[in-house]
């Protein structure tokens, strides 16, 4: 009985840890710069930015490190959309009333705005491939 005590503790004691470095080296993550076709969104500009196009808006915190993680990902997005199609960037810690607006629970939620209105919504991290064909899918 002993010995099973002493191997589920190692076992616990590696995961915690394991999920502590984790954290370390996810919170650490360099911040990628913004393609220059990527929409900087606030309160005020929202509704003109997102009238009379598609615009994929990433609502995001430079605290989270899944969002670190799609920056790359929406920096080639953005600099493969032609046409009527845009990405845009919106941080939900400088514009919270925003985030209540559009009922964002958890980040990165990446909405598909048509004429600034929700078409789609997906959460968490995506591929490329995948929001290229979304985006697309509404442009049609």
């Amino acid at each position: 009985m002993q010995t099973v005590i002493i191997i589920i503790g190692s076992i616990v004691l590696g995961f915690l840890l394991l999920s502590a470095y984790a954290r370390v080296k996810m919170k650490n993550l360099p911040k990628v710069a913004d393609h220059t076709n990527i929409l900087t969104l606030t309160d005020k500009n929202f509704q003109q930015q997102t009238k009379n196009k598609v615009v994929l808006v990433d609502f995001w915190a430079e605290w989270c490190a899944p969002c670190k993680m799609m920056a790359p990902v929406l920096n080639d997005v953005a600099d493969e959309l032609t046409e009527n199609a845009y990405v845009g960037k919106l941080n939900i810690e400088q514009y919270q009333s925003m985030a209540q607006q559009f009922n964002v629970r958890s980040i990165p939620t990446l909405i598909i705005f048509k004429n600034g209105k929700e078409v789609k919504r997906f959460v968490g991290i995506k591929q490329k491939d995948f929001l290229l064909k979304e985006i697309n899918s509404v442009t049609i």
